[in-house]
């Protein structure tokens, strides 16, 4: 047998493993500090949770680690901590709101292998549910600049917002069942061409005045 890693998986020595707590410790503490609670979700989920808000072409269904168990049960391993956190939302009826949380832990995806990318890596997220304004993003920017600064790390914000990207993509006349593909597809704009974007968009079916019209 030959002994490596699967591709796009890596070993972290001491050395690393040192850094990587290192800067974990700092982020905990951040979280802490602004009253967000430590939660984790289980890595495995059945698939039809991970697939649920995205239609059948979208990208990232496509880089789900898709398996079955003994039990003939479809599941899959977590691309990401948002979806499982829906879902204890979903699952807790009594949770006191709002509620703040932050989990970090390993997610997958089956996507190509490059700089930067890796198949198994950490995700951080930090949420809170049950405030209806604005005042906790501000909370939340001014959370991440501080965390940002005490590991010595010089951090642009920049700020998206979904609703006015859907009215975008509508506004170029392409359908609202290809917004989460478009969106998916617009988030690349600053890693590949516009050549590149629009062979993608042309892949899903969108016609060219559109793209065009998406690019003005």
């Amino acid at each position: 047998m030959k002994l490596m890693n699967v591709k796009g998986t890596y070993d972290y020595m001491p050395k690393d493993m040192k850094i990587r707590n290192d800067i974990l410790d700092v982020l905990r503490k951040n979280f802490e500090k602004y009253g967000y609670l430590p939660i984790e979700t289980p890595t495995l989920n059945y698939y039809e949770l991970l697939s649920y808000k995205y239609s059948d072409d979208a990208e990232i269904l496509s880089e789900i680690y898709r398996l079955t168990d003994q039990g003939e049960r479809d599941l899959g391993l977590r691309y990401d901590l948002t979806v499982p956190f829906c879902k204890v939302v979903g699952l807790n009826k009594d949770l006191a709101l709002p509620f703040r949380r932050y989990e970090i832990g390993k997610v997958f995806r089956n996507g190509p292998v490059k700089a930067g990318r890796t198949r198994e890596f950490y995700q951080c997220d930090v949420d809170v549910v049950g405030i209806d304004n604005r005042y906790i993003e501000a909370e939340q920017i001014l959370m991440a600049i501080n965390t940002y600064k005490e590991l010595g790390i010089d951090a642009v914000v920049k700020y998206n917002n979904r609703k006015l990207m859907s009215g975008l993509i509508k506004l170029a006349g392409i359908s609202e069942e290809k917004t989460d593909s478009v969106i998916g597809i617009i988030d690349k704009l600053e890693k590949v061409s516009r050549k590149e974007l629009n062979d993608m968009l042309l892949e899903i079916n969108i016609n060219q005045e559109s793209i065009d019209r998406l690019f003005d």
